[in-house]
């Protein structure tokens, strides 16, 4: 058996017009090759979203509209480019890594080839995604309760998790895409080594842990380690819509009604508006 974290992967991040993956169009996209001692084969690609982007995003990614629209390709053609190379990826069992890729970025690839190709990306791909890697979910699964770094730094944001796992980050390369996705591929390997690492010889922060859940990620396939994600995201999003429904620990975030959609790693896409366009 080879256990998750010693498989070639696809490492996966996209670079957007905003944070709402139903809404958001793609702007950039990376996809490299990795793993195992693999040396890295990237792709990269550079789209004109055709929107203008929320100045949020802008501030994030640093590509502006002008330069998207001048530098981007069509958008139909990049995400139909992104959407077979993604396919490929799936055909060959090779599993797709990325950080929150289960939350965000695999559901805006699906939105985006909804829009511009009239499939979804399971359709596109001609089989169910059932070999993903959410370096997000595995690090609140496996560290969890973990406080923010900051006001502006989360507790499980990109560079939280990679610092963690002891990899250098570099702010000046961060939140683009070809940056993101490496890191991301590297955390999953650092979770991988300590989970299989003798519990005596783990780092004294694992140690410490209350709880310490590496040992769910320890000899595992990544079909395996798949069905846990989808469990533990769905736990995770159910804890937190109930601290959001409790007025005492949520305080101004309060909200009685909150829903929080606990699928993973595709959400079913949005019945489309009377009239909606592309």
């Amino acid at each position: 058996m080879t256990t998750w974290h010693l498989e070639h992967m696809a490492a996966l991040d996209f670079e957007s017009s905003d944070k709402d993956a139903d809404t958001a169009r793609i702007v950039s996209c990376a996809l490299i090759l990795g793993g195992a001692g693999r040396t890295p084969d990237t792709r990269t690609w550079l789209l004109n979203p055709g929107i203008p982007m929320e100045p949020e995003a802008i501030e994030v990614h640093g590509i502006t509209d002008e330069y998207a629209a001048k530098h981007g390709m069509p958008a139909e053609q990049g995400v139909s480019e992104i959407a077979k190379a993604i396919s490929e990826v799936v055909a060959a069992g090779v599993p797709l890594v990325g950080h929150n890729i289960g939350g965000y970025d695999l559901n805006l690839l699906d939105r985006e080839c909804r829009r511009h190709l009239g499939d979804s990306l399971e359709g596109i791909c001609r089989a169910p995604l059932t070999r993903v890697i959410d370096t997000m979910v595995l690090d609140r699964q496996a560290a969890p309760f973990r406080k923010r770094i900051s006001e502006k730094q989360g507790p499980y944001q990109m560079r939280t998790t990679a610092e963690t796992y002891g990899l250098d980050w570099d702010e000046e390369k961060a939140h683009g895409a070809e940056y993101d996705a490496w890191m991301s591929a590297r955390a999953a390997y650092r979770m991988g080594v300590i989970a299989h690492t003798p519990y005596r010889q783990r780092p004294a922060w694992v140690l410490a842990l209350r709880p310490n859940r590496f040992n769910a990620l320890r000899d595992i396939t990544v079909d395996e380690l798949h069905q846990r994600q989808i469990e533990w995201y769905r736990e995770d999003a159910a804890n937190y819509q109930a601290w959001l429904r409790n007025k005492a620990k949520a305080k101004d975030k309060y909200d009685p009604t909150a829903v929080i959609d606990g699928r993973w790693p595709l959400r079913p896409a949005p019945e489309p508006e009377a009239g909606e366009g592309s």
